[in-house]
């Protein structure tokens, strides 16, 4: 029989963390983080990273594992995961993946084969050279030609997806479009998705609240450290939550504007989230809302019951 494997899902904010801590307690389960970059030490309040104590010694894994300047790919996670679903079963627990990097979720619990897909660090050294001699607009355009389908998914800030896109063409002569279309969509596992969701404007609320939170925990001396200790141009560095920060640090804009752009960054995010995963995955979706969010919980709780049983 196939492993069962839950995954909880969706936008940043909508309490995915609290209900992995529940269904953890309620069914012998430990969490493995689905978040791609939470797995950087040091990057702790801007990815809003669980607290020690909010783990209630629930054993949490993928936290932690890497440097900030060390890269990090869905490939890498996709191994790790698999291991730790295995070493999770293999004790008689329930594996529970959580957060929000839906491809790097994807690709652990569907099998993914990156093997054809190596890094070629001549090219890859080349093209971000151009990155930096031409912008990075210059690559994007060389990417709508060859992938469109990609480049729409892929936003032009984000150098490092859209040098990596260009490189598998180049390397490969296959889009990255042609590699996940190739790829089959059946599991080793029995997946269970589940996935969180709630009114936009409750939602924005309580993203609003929650970068309020992070500034008043500290994240401008989180965020400064990193940078002065030259992380700037790290993978790490390109997460939201950090990246807003280069400017303000270079005097290019304010505190209050740069604030404001992490808010508006990080509800754009999560309106990619819901889109990406409504279209690329079976989840059942559940809506919650923060002042019903016990009783949100309780029906999950029940159907899962249900689903584990069989």
């Amino acid at each position: 029989m196939k492993k069962n494997v839950v995954a909880i899902m969706g936008p940043t904010a909508v309490g995915k963390t609290k209900l992995s801590i529940e269904l953890a307690k309620r069914f012998n389960g430990e969490i493995i983080s689905g978040d791609s970059m939470q797995v950087y030490k040091g990057l702790d309040i801007g990815t809003a990273k669980i607290k020690q104590e909010e783990m209630q010694s629930i054993p949490h894994f993928m936290l932690d594992i890497r440097e900030p300047d060390e890269e990090f790919s869905a490939a890498d996670f996709k191994e790790l995961v698999q291991q730790y679903i295995t070493d999770i079963t293999a004790r008689g627990k329930l594996p529970i993946i959580v957060g929000g990097s839906g491809l790097y979720i994807q690709a652990a619990l569907y099998d993914y084969n990156f093997s054809e897909r190596k890094r070629n660090p001549i090219l890859s050294k080349k093209l971000e050279e151009r990155a930096q001699t031409e912008g990075i607009m210059s690559l994007y355009q060389q990417l709508e030609r060859i992938d469109s389908e990609q480049a729409k998914k892929i936003h032009p800030n984000n150098h490092r997806r859209v040098i990596r896109a260009i490189e598998i063409y180049e390397t490969t002569g296959m889009t990255m479009s042609d590699y996940e279309k190739n790829q089959v969509m059946e599991s080793p596992y029995n997946p269970i998705l589940l996935g969180l969701e709630m009114s936009r404007t409750l939602l924005y609320e309580r993203i609003n609240k929650r970068v309020d939170q992070m500034i008043e925990e500290g994240l401008l001396t989180e965020v400064k450290k990193l940078y002065d200790k030259g992380y700037a141009d790290c993978q790490s560095m390109k997460a939201i939550g950090y990246k807003e920060w280069i400017s303000y640090f270079k005097g290019e804009q304010s505190l209050d504007e740069t604030i404001e752009l992490l808010k508006r960054n990080s509800r754009r995010y999560a309106k990619r989230q819901y889109t990406w995963f409504k279209n690329k995955m079976n989840i059942s979706w559940y809506s919650v809302t923060p002042s019903t969010i016990d009783k949100d919980f309780s029906l999950i709780f029940k159907e899962l019951a249900g689903i584990l049983k069989k």
